[in-house]
């Protein structure tokens, strides 16, 4: 006689999207429907918000009068789990990885949305992982893939993704119980009933096919600007530049009139036009790439631009939206700063940004005082009104140091980009990709611009004589790693130190 084998299930989850209640409403589920049932978890730290494994054993037999209580497994085994539920694509990848879905037993259920990993934040360079290629080594590990945005489902229904989930897994049929049986446990848990049957039926009409869900809005296109000389910027990108850049060029100028002005906006276009002046400099790619990467570095990152993006009503918004909370809840929001002395020297004035820069006194005290940082509760109104005076210093960010430097070495980065256009079209748009390196703030920028300036010196070393597919190796070597050793090695390797 074959020996009763137990329905196991895992349960990937991030904190605070309800692991541990889909955990108990399984078991639940279970135990008011005649199965012994079994729960542990195994609680991680090292990503995002500590992903945690849940894993459930239901056997049957509960409710017959001889019946003994069975001894269950404590945690899932590789190619011995039936069910695995993911609150987020990576932790399918992670189930996969480990081996708890296999092709001849496992479903495997999964949002398709993503939550970045740190080690995908980190990265220099686009760490993300490509979600296409997580669904389809999911779809091939597993018997049977149930995957849609729960998320978004979650989101619109007002509940959580474990209501989307349990709904899913409902839907999916692998379990043993009617749907009545499903929503009977939700009732019994008797807290937010509504919102979770509504996501309930979401995700379970997303697993059976017959979801009803209307499509997300299409973006209405943007209208002609309020602003008269907004307006006549985007005039002059239609008159001036060829359609197939036009789109990242319009992008750029919005991008740099949030940022600074129209007049700023403005320089970004006269860059542009002498680029397509050059010969060669007409050329689709390179403009396109050119645009944006121009676009990108006119737009750095300085004090009085992280200021200011702390400081605006739709963050406030977007962190209350984010941690759910209600209209009469409070939210307060403590910013973690620690600005360097190189960053307080180039939000002042060029002179005054200089004289500070050097080693006296005064900058050794000010050098002592920000040590270790500080915290700013941009909630309160002495910390809102701190940085919301240092973000409107941004009409006096043509004077300060940070301002002169980047533009010198905008300008830098250009003059090569024109000098190859013509002769060497392939290395310019090598050139003009690297600024990829020169982002972020502190100490960040200050990595990725001694890497951007160590390629710069190779290409001055050896002009057009450099391959371009060698100036992107060492742009693809400056990206690995924030030591710069990768970089180190190419540049050793191929005999350019």
């Amino acid at each position: 006689m074959n020996k009763v084998q137990p329905i196991k299930i895992a349960i990937l989850a991030m904190g605070g999207e309800g692991g541990g209640v889909l955990a108990d409403w399984i078991v639940d589920l279970g135990e008011h429907n005649g199965y012994f049932a079994q729960t542990t978890s195994v609680p991680g730290v090292a990503q995002r918000t500590g992903a945690t494994i849940y894993y459930v054993e239901l056997l049957p037999g509960a409710h017959e009068s001889a019946a003994r209580r069975p001894v269950l497994a404590l945690m899932p085994m590789p190619g011995d789990v039936d069910v695995v539920l993911c609150s987020e694509l990576m932790e399918a990848g992670r189930a996969v990885q480990r081996g708890l879905v296999t092709p001849d037993r496992t479903a495997l259920l999964t949002s398709t949305h993503r939550v970045y990993s740190i080690g995908e934040k980190a990265a220099m360079g686009d760490g993300r992982v490509d979600s296409n290629v997580l669904l389809e080594h999911a779809t091939k590990a597993s018997k049977r893939l149930v995957s849609f945005d729960m998320a978004q489902a979650a989101e619109q229904t007002g509940s959580v993704i474990s209501a989307v989930l349990f709904g899913a897994l409902c839907g999916t049929g692998v379990l043993p119980f009617d749907r009545a049986q499903f929503e009977a446990t939700i009732e019994r848990g008797g807290v937010g009933v509504k919102p979770s049957l509504k996501a309930f039926d979401r995700g379970c009409a997303e697993a059976m096919g017959t979801s009803l869900a209307k499509p997300a809005p299409v973006a209405k296109a943007v209208g002609t600007p309020k602003s008269p000389a907004v307006a006549a910027l985007l005039q002059r990108v239609d008159r001036t530049v060829p359609p197939q850049a036009r789109t990242i060029v319009v992008e750029g100028v919005r991008r740099l009139v949030d940022y600074q002005d129209a007049r700023y906006a403005s320089l970004y276009l006269d860059r542009i036009e002498v680029l397509m002046r050059q010969p060669g400099g007409r050329d689709a790619t390179l403009l396109q790439e050119t645009a944006r990467h121009l676009a990108l570095w006119m737009s750095y990152e300085d004090t009085i631009r992280v200021a200011d993006l702390k400081t605006r009503d739709t963050r406030f918004d977007r962190v209350r939206q984010e941690v759910r909370a209600k209209s009469d809840q409070l939210v307060r929001i403590n910013e973690f700063m620690h600005p360097r002395i190189e960053e307080i020297c180039e939000t002042l004035p060029a002179g005054l940004g200089r004289w500070l820069a050097q080693p006296h006194g005064i900058h050794r005290w000010v050098k002592r005082m920000t040590a270790q940082g500080r915290v700013v509760r941009t909630s309160s109104l002495p910390g809102f009104v701190l940085l919301w005076t240092l973000a409107r210093w941004r009409r006096g960010r043509r004077t300060t140091l940070r301002y002169a430097l980047e533009n010198e070495r905008i300008e830098r980065w250009l003059h090569r980009i024109y000098a190859l256009a013509g002769t060497h079209p392939a290395l310019a748009l090598e050139v003009a990709r690297c600024q990829r390196l020169v982002k972020g703030y502190g100490d960040t920028h200050a990595r990725g611009l001694k890497n951007y300036e160590t390629l710069m010196a190779v290409l001055d070393r050896h002009q057009a004589a450099l391959a371009p597919a060698t100036l992107g190796e060492l742009r693809d070597a400056a990206l690995a790693d924030e030591q710069g050793l990768r970089l180190h090695n190419t540049l050793q390797r191929l005999a350019l130190v």
